[in-house]
């Protein structure tokens, strides 16, 4: 499958400013819906009358099919053009939203998050491939960084804007407010991104396609219903675990053998900067987003916060983000890249240390620092990853190369919020059975509750245990985060510095 990305033209005079708009806005509104129904699921159960279990698949729904929609992009991208697949994604993805807001079912609101899925899966990569072609080398660090902005930044506010918008309005409005939002960018798309011919005889590998789809999809339904389902213990999970590990493996077969004709460009593989970088976005978006999903239950479930308090703390994450992409975007014309990228993995362990150390008391202050330091960290190691990644790759590799860096970012969370959100339930448990056990008549702190034989006291005490043993597996989900950002830091050995390329030339002249 060949992936030629540039928007045509050269020669043609283009409006940079106004097409980078109206692809963050497109790019905006899918990374906040990622996260922004998050709070308003339990209004949402009680208005289209589903139970717990059920109201999960909103959610689900909408990631699983993402996932399997994503690796479509770079032969889409070819078969429609990048112009036309993008304003069909947005303007989709629009109609979706307002579906979603007018469901009245349970059946119509997950049907409409499909489609909102599916629509939205090509948006993030084809923004990045955008920016990155019209963009000459020099300025292609501030373009990741703005890029960089709209990925990390939506996820991160979607919860503060989901709680406000359905404590102020209902929970309708937090799919509603994509509408003028992206007919904005629908607009802009139509008007400032230049067309080119689609290629009309790019082939379509429907094997590698189907197992990769339902490889994807089967990983992605584990991840989501194992934590509910008692992961290994049920029937559902196993079937599920067996469908992804043979969907690959058939996968990894006929890519190994179908060459050229293969759905997934093997050749990715062959460019060491994108690989690596590859990896390190996995392990960014498990940790970028498993503190996200660790905090909000934690600060809401064991010390009482409101929910729009909880927002209002975890917020400035999004702050320091913000500021570190665009220090990042500058200093990476003076900076060696790889620098920036050491010193951001190092600030991130710097704030999990912190994170590491939180007691069942803690200020507001306490959560808004270590949240924005981490920010900044995961800031100033997004620019300059996107940047290494793509340096040394060739430019018609990157609607592929894009599709599957962004597809790594999402399966890197959904394992990751997997991982912490099992290994605190677990982890809970053992600890309370661990504090429960000093728990007797031979303890002399404890002896004298147990005479008085109060059954309130007990309660508290047996509450008092609840809290300390859940903040013990938060506190060990952030120590295993702490350790798995420094391990992954010697993988910066294996980046080489960005170089000019050949295609460089053809975007400088574009400037």
């Amino acid at each position: 499958m060949s992936s030629e990305t540039q928007p045509d033209g050269a020669g043609v005079s283009l409006n940079r400013p106004m097409i980078t708009v109206s692809i963050m806005l497109a790019t905006l509104i899918q990374t906040l819906d990622s996260t922004i129904a998050n709070v308003a699921l339990p209004h949402m159960q009680g208005t289209l009358s589903a139970s717990q279990d059920e109201i999960t698949w909103v959610l689900t729904s909408y990631i699983v099919a993402a996932a399997i929609a994503t690796p479509l992009t770079g032969w889409l991208s070819d078969r429609l053009s990048v112009k036309r697949l993008l304003a069909l994604a947005i303007g989709g993805f629009t109609v979706a939203s307002a579906l979603c807001g007018l469901s009245e079912t349970l059946t119509q609101i997950v049907a409409s998050r499909l489609l909102q899925g599916i629509f939205g899966a090509s948006l993030v990569p084809l923004s990045q491939s955008i920016l990155l072609d019209i963009n000459p080398r020099e300025k292609q660090g501030q373009a990741m960084a703005v890029w960089g902005m709209g990925v990390m930044v939506g996820p991160i506010l979607g919860p503060t804007l989901g709680g406000w918008l359905t404590d102020s309005y209902n929970w309708r409005w937090v799919f509603f407010i994509n509408v003028p939002i992206g007919a904005f960018a629908l607009f802009g798309v139509l008007t400032f991104l230049p067309s080119r011919p689609a290629k009309h005889d790019a082939k379509f590998d429907v094997f590698g396609f189907a197992t990769l789809s339902l490889a994807i999809g089967a990983l992605q339904a584990m991840l989501d219903r194992g934590e509910q389902l008692d992961w290994f213990g049920s029937l559902e999970i196993r079937i599920e675990a067996l469908l992804a590990v043979l969907a690959f493996a058939f996968f990894l077969i006929h890519t190994a053998t179908a060459g050229a004709k293969s759905f997934f460009r093997y050749e990715l593989l062959k460019d060491r900067n994108f690989a690596t970088g590859t990896c390190f976005i996995f392990v960014i978006g498990a940790v970028m987003y498993a503190t996200r999903a660790l905090l909000p239950p934690m600060l809401q479930n064991l010390m009482n916060y409101p929910v729009a308090t909880t927002g209002l703390v975890t917020a400035p994450s999004g702050f320091g983000t913000m500021v570190a992409m665009l220090i990042a975007g500058r200093l990476l014309k003076r900076v060696d890249a790889r620098v920036l990228l050491l010193a951001g993995f190092l600030i991130s362990a710097f704030a999990l240390w912190q994170m590491m150390n939180y007691t069942i008391v803690l200020s507001a202050s306490d959560i808004v620092w270590p949240g924005v330091i981490q920010g900044f960290g995961l800031g100033l190691v997004f620019v300059p990853l996107s940047t290494l990644a793509f340096s040394t790759l060739v430019p018609n590799l990157r609607a592929d190369g894009t599709a599957t860096y962004s597809l790594a970012r999402n399966i890197g969370s959904s394992i990751g919020i997997s991982i912490v959100q099992t290994l605190v339930t677990r982890n809970t448990q053992i600890a309370h059975a661990g504090l429960a056990a000093n728990v007797t008549v031979f303890n002399p702190a404890i002896r004298p509750m147990l005479q008085e034989g109060s059954n309130l006291n007990m309660a508290v005490l047996d509450q008092v245990i609840n809290q300390q043993a859940s903040m013990i597996a938060y506190l060990n989900d952030f120590k295993l985060m702490f350790v798995a950002t420094l391990l992954v830091v010697p993988l910066i050995l294996l980046i080489r510095p960005a170089t000019a390329q050949p295609g460089a030339i053809a975007h400088a002249a574009m400037d």
